[in-house]
């Protein structure tokens, strides 16, 4: 008996459910990481098409409303953990609004305004859950190769976010001021600190205590701005169809193609949300509801407002780097998102954080989410044959979107898509090389050296 209470209250348990002080430190941190890549993509696309302000306020709120349910839906399934099929992953994963999307967003909204985004999206909405629905006969091409080549690029790609927040955010006056590489490497120190040198609840809040010092230095250094949170209103609710929705067939094409391909990165984040925080790799029912919970969340999202969503893949760096596991936890990181839809001066007063705290404190997650997709990719073999393959999709994936000029003379809605993330290049590129090259082990691959070998010797 005394260990089934243990094992309940445990954060490392997945069904655990700790004390709220215990529990409360840990699921901040989560709200912490994701909340300023949830809300800008929609305040970017308020700022190109011209938003109200009330309008623009509104599509912030649909962010935050969006990104609470799609995490509640991924925490506590609609179907439950033992049913064939459900909505959700059952695993500790945070939603929210994707960047990925940012670009196609835009060049949709551009030819067919908001209105023409979320047809498209609630379209999107509807393929991602079939892909969902078919994950397990597909399952055998997305081997630990696969994926782990999928979580890798993810963790690269996050760098530079990571160093742009760290300088002080793209677009800031300040950019690049020493002050603000101060009050980041701060705050990474700390984060450092108290994950190698504390124990207990600091350690494993270590993100949370890194951002804390940064804020309060940031304070003393006058670089925190509180005039959103007095004009926040206190209680406001979002409003369905606001924005309306229509249905284009090129804007539903470009989407469709990249909710199967996003299909793809969360088959990377699910499987480092399990290797990472639970040394194990991600069950068939796992990856096929955490597929389909995001396509009804994004459905969801086209009736409110709420941008295409996606894991979170800062959040999953956090569970892999401190084994929190507990729904619980994150189910009141959940919450508190959830709140904060209705409450505006709560997302106004975390949106106060300066990137540079943000930057500081979720570099080294990004790291662990590089790290733990080179895990993946060692569960197979390192076979000449695996290696050139992962080496290529992650050369392709990152050399052109570093060097968007140089797809330039495509199609625009060819780089909207492929210009706008490494991971769709690498995803697609390593799912097909690893169907279409030939299978070889490092046992075959010694074979043919030696038939070669011997081959010589007797020419």
């Amino acid at each position: 008996m005394a260990k089934k209470s243990e094992r309940s209250n445990s954060v490392f348990d997945l069904n655990g459910r700790p004390s709220l002080d215990r529990a409360a430190p840990l699921g901040i941190q989560h709200v912490l990481a994701m909340l300023v890549g949830n809300i800008t993509p929609a305040i970017i696309l308020a700022g190109a098409v011209s938003l109200s302000t009330g309008d623009s306020t509104l599509l912030v709120q649909s962010a935050m409303l969006i990104a609470g349910i799609a995490t509640l839906l991924q925490l506590y399934p609609i179907g439950g953990s033992n049913s064939s099929f459900r909505i959700g992953a059952g695993l500790p994963i945070i939603m929210g609004v994707s960047f990925a999307y940012v670009p196609t967003v835009l060049s949709i909204a551009g030819n067919y305004g908001i209105a023409g985004v979320l047809g498209a999206q609630l379209i999107g909405g509807i393929v991602a859950i079939i892909v969902g629905i078919f994950i397990k006969p597909l399952r055998k091409f997305f081997p630990p190769m696969v994926s782990g080549t999928v979580v890798f690029t993810i963790g690269l790609s996050l760098y530079p976010i990571a160093i742009n927040y760290m300088a002080g955010g793209n677009g800031a006056a300040t950019y690049g001021e020493s002050k603000n590489w101060i009050v980041a490497i701060v705050t990474l120190v700390v984060v450092l600190f108290c994950n190698n040198f504390t124990k207990g609840i600091t350690k494993l809040a270590s993100v949370l205590m890194g951002i804390i010092v940064g804020y309060i230095l940031a304070i003393f250094l006058n670089m925190v701005d509180f005039a959103a949170v007095a004009e926040a209103g206190i209680v406001s609710i979002p409003k369905p169809l606001h924005f309306g929705i229509k249905f284009h067939p090129t804007a539903i094409i470009t989407m469709i193609i990249m909710y199967v391909v996003n299909s793809i990165q969360a088959v990377g984040d699910i499987s480092a949300t399990t290797a990472g925080g639970m040394d194990r790799e991600a069950t068939d029912s796992e990856l096929s509801g955490g597929i389909v919970g995001n396509g009804f969340a994004s459905i969801i999202g086209a009736l409110f407002g709420g941008l295409p969503t996606a894991t979170f893949s800062q959040n999953v760096g956090i569970v892999a780097m401190n084994k929190v596991i507990s729904k619980f936890v994150l189910g009141l990181a959940g919450g508190v998102i959830l709140i904060g839809a209705f409450i505006p001066k709560i997302g106004a007063l975390m949106t106060t954080i300066p990137q540079s705290v943000l930057g500081g404190a979720t570099i080294s997650v990004f790291a662990m989410i590089t790290m733990t997709g080179m895990k993946l990719i060692t569960q197979d073999e390192m076979s000449t044959r695996n290696i050139s393959i992962v080496g290529l999709a992650v050369a392709l994936g990152m050399g052109i979107t570093n060097v968007p000029e140089s797809i330039a003379q495509f199609p625009q809605w060819f780089t909207d898509i492929f210009a706008s993330s490494p991971v769709i290049i690498a995803a697609i590129i390593v799912f097909f090389l690893n169907i279409i090259v030939p299978k070889r082990t490092i046992e075959d691959e010694k074979k043919e050296r030696e038939a070669i070998a011997a081959k010589e010797r007797t020419a």
